[in-house]
């Protein structure tokens, strides 16, 4: 069964696996897959702040480096 990745759905802990789960995050070398530090791209969601949606918006236009 799906279960929503919304922050009012989810706690900070599931927050923090959801983003290491999809990203398939490798904590031995501080990055994911993707080549950089995408926990600190995400720490708006884990923290409550935006929903993955926002800040994957935000990436595509350029306001998020």
């Amino acid at each position: 069964m799906y279960k929503s990745i919304k922050i009012a759905d989810t706690t900070r802990e599931e927050r923090i696996e959801i983003i290491k789960t999809s990203l398939a995050y490798n904590e031995d070398s501080c990055e994911g897959s993707v080549g950089f530090d995408a926990m600190t791209m995400y720490q708006p969601y884990i923290d409550g702040e935006k929903e993955i949606a926002q800040i994957n918006m935000e990436f595509r236009s350029g306001l998020v480096k």
